[in-house]
């Protein structure tokens, strides 16, 4: 690339540009062992780039530059930091087209309703975080008059952050945004499924910020996500994915005792009264599921809970909202609904269907329909499925199935719907749909979730505290609390003035 600052609108090109590469103190690199693993685009299943497959040995050439670089970026003002990540943020506006191709092409997600959306959204959460350098600021403490008691604000050191496949760009934004502007260097683990896009943002800041501050890798889980998390210099973990795997990384992370930040999956309920504005309500499901994004979302709206006098009028319109949106091609202005990340988990989600369709009295209503022609037909799209006539005790309804799968059960009275809706081991996100300002304000308080809402399911936007309870993680991100409290360390300083 001549200049690695024009952007290349041209997404097969530019993932033939960024194959095989890491990106450690600021150049790009092959793995030291000279291996790759392939990038698969879902929606064709072809070949569309190599990845470099990172180990330990990566891991400890990634860590040791930012350790290197960390001491520097640390001693710059932290006003002077934000100014350079907010630059990032501007720099990153103008490659937003081509950054939502890449994320289209790579993870199959539609351009139009979700891959550019979220190249804009990554590009303001570092406008967002450059604006809070201000904020990391100490107290004075009136201990004794004879004394000067104060607290200082300290950066961690280095930051390793292990990122999923469903939305690369902004969960990437939301970690290391704020690591840095608190002086952090960080080393950042791409999923496996989706590593073209956030190499090319790596790149693209690598011309802005001094080298090693940001690094970025991509391998396996065992291989080179638990090899980050081991090793002696990574001071701080973040991560998003499972359940399963952030066991893991706690457990890890607990032998070397330092801090980690977990946001993990969800089973989100979603209550809709009988008063409740019908139309609105059935919008809001058709957001809230993410059923542009397949359902691949922590937070989709996957128990949907409806008062019966509205139940069948809710689902009729719920599934004609859903009929009519098109699945195709994913870089296709006219498509609505891309594909599922992997063969792997299109499997997962068709197994999940039939589990469905086996119980007695669930019936399965499929919507849209997947495309037929030319290289598309082999893509991995799945119909997406509304279930009625299941239980909040069926699997369908209390297991992640991170996919187009929702289930619509019905109820006769609200403190049915509450206790139904806390019945899970996640508490990540939640709504509730009312005209009557007592139920819902009442439903915020009883509702175990990290994020409720009133009449809307907006995703997780730069400034919102967002995190979830029990199985859902720990921690908060999106918001200038992330920043303070998960990427500083707190001293406290005394100074005797006899």
């Amino acid at each position: 690339m001549t200049n690695q600052l024009t952007p290349n609108l041209d997404p097969r090109a530019l993932a033939g540009l960024l194959s095989g590469k890491h990106l450690i103190d600021g150049a790009v690199v092959p793995a030291a062992s000279g291996r790759t693993f392939d990038v698969v685009s879902p929606a064709t299943r072809e070949v569309v780039a190599k990845a470099a497959y990172g180990d330990a040995t990566d891991v400890d050439r990634a860590v040791s530059a930012a350790k290197k670089a960390q001491v520097a970026w640390a001693r710059r003002p932290a006003r002077e930091r934000g100014k350079l990540i907010a630059e990032c943020g501007r720099v990153l506006a103008g490659h937003v087209e081509e950054l939502g191709r890449l994320v289209a092409l790579e993870t199959g997600k539609a351009l139009r309703t979700e891959s550019r959306v979220e190249a804009s959204v990554l590009a303001d959460a570092f406008v967002f975080y450059g604006g809070l350098g201000s904020e990391l600021k100490g107290e004075t403490i009136p201990f004794n008059p004879n004394m000067l008691s104060m607290t200082m604000i300290e950066p961690i050191g280095v930051v390793g952050a292990i990122i999923p496949w469903n939305v690369p760009l902004m969960l990437m934004a939301l970690k290391i945004a704020p690591a840095m502007v608190a002086g952090n260097a960080v080393v950042v683990k791409s999923a496996e499924e989706a590593p073209l896009a956030v190499l090319r943002v790596c790149q693209i800041l690598n011309q802005i910020l001094p080298p090693g501050v940001f690094n970025i890798l991509s391998g396996m889980g065992p291989e080179c996500g638990a090899p980050l998390v081991a090793h002696r210099h990574v001071g701080k973990v973040t991560f998003t994915g499972s359940v399963e795997t952030g066991k893991i990384v706690y457990k890890a992370a607990a032998e070397k005792l330092i801090p980690v930040t977990l946001e993990l999956g969800g089973k989100s309920p979603m209550i809709v009264m009988g008063d409740a504005d019908l139309d609105k309500a059935v919008d809001g499901a058709v957001v809230g599921m993410r059923f542009t994004r397949q359902g691949q979302s922590c937070t989709a709206a996957s128990r949907i809970f409806v008062h019966e006098s509205i139940h069948d009028a809710f689902v009729t319109k719920l599934k004609a909202k859903v009929d009519a949106m098109k699945m195709g091609d994913p870089l296709d202005e006219a498509t609505d609904i891309g594909t599922i990340i992997s063969i792997q988990q299109y499997e997962k989600v068709q197994s999940y269907i039939k589990i469905g369709e086996a119980e007695p009295g669930a019936k399965a209503h499929r919507c849209s329909k997947a495309p037929t022609d030319g290289k598309l037909k082999d893509g991995l799209y799945v119909q997406p499925v509304i279930f009625t006539g299941l239980t909040n005790a069926s699997r369908v309804a209390r297991e992640e199935i991170f996919g187009p799968v929702t289930c619509v059960i019905k109820f006769k009275d609200y403190d049915e719907a509450i206790q139904a809706a806390n019945d899970t081991e996640y508490g990540l996100a939640a709504s509730i749909w009312t005209r009557d300002l007592k139920w819902a304000l009442d439903a915020t308080r009883r509702i175990d979730a990290g994020l409720v809402q009133v009449n809307q399911n907006l995703v997780v936007q730069p400034g919102m505290s967002y995190g979830g309870f029990r199985s859902s993680g720990l921690g908060k991100e999106a918001s200038l609390e992330a920043m303070l409290e998960h990427f500083t360390r707190k001293k406290m300083v005394m100074v005797n003035l006899q």
